[in-house]
């Protein structure tokens, strides 16, 4: 058993640093690199790009970054677990391994987390009697009035684990949870019980701390923001885990950014619902119970975790077209900008309103005045110039289509002091609603594949 593990956060969603994991590889010791990059709608998105490519719906940034990670992880011998595998892992490793076999690169296994995409099965578990009712509105899955474009169960660190202990080096997953990728290393090299809840729970904590990167580090930090030093090369968290259960968060020595209890209360806090029951599918833990102690420079200790028992259900997160959406925006200049782009929203929706069109929401924000804060927006009528941003929702795409002939004559048939227009008229695109629901955890089950090059 080793003594402390190193587990780095390389990615904290898709579309983060793409530097960042080389930085985490080369700048220090780590025993893993965690890249966590999925999110709700990303799985809708991925599902989409497999629909028109069998051989997508993953991550498109791994394969480049595999190529320049691989001579490294064989030099250094750090292992590297990912979610972004995304609704097609089998077809990430392919590129994974096709990319090694060019560098030369040998005896590379690749382990593949599957079984969480239960689109091509939600009839089949319907008539089985699963109702899928939404968490949020109460409502029962209705498969004849919803076209669902995305269905994925949220498994935990178990599959990894059983992936890590048939000898990956690479693990690849679907719709793993962002705190399983954290702690199932933790669990395979200090052997730990799964039903030991403290421990369960330290693991989940500390994933949920490096999930999003360098929000843990000193980004995107609200506190005193302005002394957070270099964030142009801001370093990414590290967990320094022990057998006993202590986490420490740190980050390389070599890098901007810094890691005290006020960076990592903040990611603590973030997305958590009840502190008293943060639910994964590996245990609840409880966030209410977590001391933080500064232990030395760039270094937070996490201890007093304290757990409960997982639950029977594995949360579904599913995504389905909701209709058709459009946006469009025009700049009002000083004087009276505001005034100015509130008269041409007030013009836009007579418009409208007098065609008839059957909108499901229409939503307007003045960009530089009231997007952020909303009604509680101080006066902004000494504003130099003010974005008018007008958005509109409907079921049927002819109505957005003719809204988007509704913005461009605005700039001769407004108020003065237009411009900002640009790139033609809206296009609508669809509506990506999301689905929340539970399924027994006993229904599905999550399948592992380990290969070698």
């Amino acid at each position: 058993m080793k003594e402390v593990i190193k587990i780095a956060s390389g990615q904290g969603f898709w579309g983060d640093l793409i530097d960042a994991p080389l930085h985490q590889a080369t700048k220090g010791h780590i025993d893993y690199l965690m890249m966590d990059y999925l999110a709700e709608v990303t799985m809708s998105i991925l599902q989409r790009q497999k629909m028109a490519n069998p051989l997508y719906g993953y991550a498109r940034d791994i394969p480049p970054l595999m190529k320049k990670l691989l001579p490294i992880i064989e030099e250094k011998r750090f292992k590297v677990i990912t979610n972004g595998g995304g609704v097609n892992p089998l077809a990430c490793r392919d590129e994974i391994f096709l990319i090694a076999s060019e560098l030369g690169v040998k005896n590379l296994r690749i382990g593949v987390v599957m079984g969480d995409d239960i689109l091509n099965r939600l009839d089949g578990f319907i008539n089985n009697g699963l109702t899928f009712q939404n968490l949020e509105t109460g409502e029962i899955i209705d498969r004849k009035h919803r076209k669902f474009i995305s269905a994925n169960v949220y498994f935990g660190a178990e599959p990894v684990v059983k992936a890590l202990r048939e000898g990956a080096d690479i693990v690849i997953t679907g719709r793993v949870t962002d705190t399983g990728l954290t702690l199932a290393p933790m669990i395979y090299e200090f052997g730990w019980d799964i039903s030991d809840w403290d421990k369960m729970a330290a693991g989940t904590i500390a994933g949920h701390i490096i999930e999003c990167g360098a929000q843990a580090s000193g980004g995107n930090f609200l506190g005193d923001w302005e002394s957070v030093p270099d964030m142009e090369h801001i370093g990414f968290p590290i967990v320094e885990a022990y057998p006993d259960g202590n986490i420490f968060i740190t980050k390389h020595e070599n890098t901007g950014g810094t890691v005290t209890v006020e960076t990592v209360s903040e990611q603590l806090v973030y997305e958590i619902g009840d502190p008293n029951e943060y639910i994964t599918p590996d245990c609840i833990a409880d966030f209410t119970s977590v001391k933080l102690e500064q232990t030395g420079k760039d270094k937070v200790r996490v201890f007093n975790v304290k757990g409960k028992p997982s639950t029977e259900f594995y949360k579904v997160s599913m995504s389905f077209n909701d209709g058709y959406k459009a946006f469009s925006q025009l700049t009002y200049s000083a004087p009276e900008a505001l005034k100015r782009a509130q008269a041409a929203d007030k013009i836009i929706r007579t418009r409208l309103n007098e065609l008839g069109l059957d909108f499901s929401e229409i939503r307007t924000e003045y960009l530089g005045y009231n997007s952020c804060h909303g009604p509680i927006a101080k006066n902004g009528s000494d504003l130099n110039e003010v974005v008018l941003r007008i958005g509109v929702r409907a079921k049927e795409k002819s109505v957005i289509e003719r809204f988007a002939k509704e913005i461009a004559p605005m700039i001769l048939t407004g108020p003065p002091g237009v411009t900002g227009f640009a790139g033609g008229r809206p296009k609508p695109s669809d509506v990506v609603a999301y689905w929340p629901a539970l399924m027994p955890k006993d229904r599905v089950q999550p399948e592992v594949i380990v290969e070698s090059i």
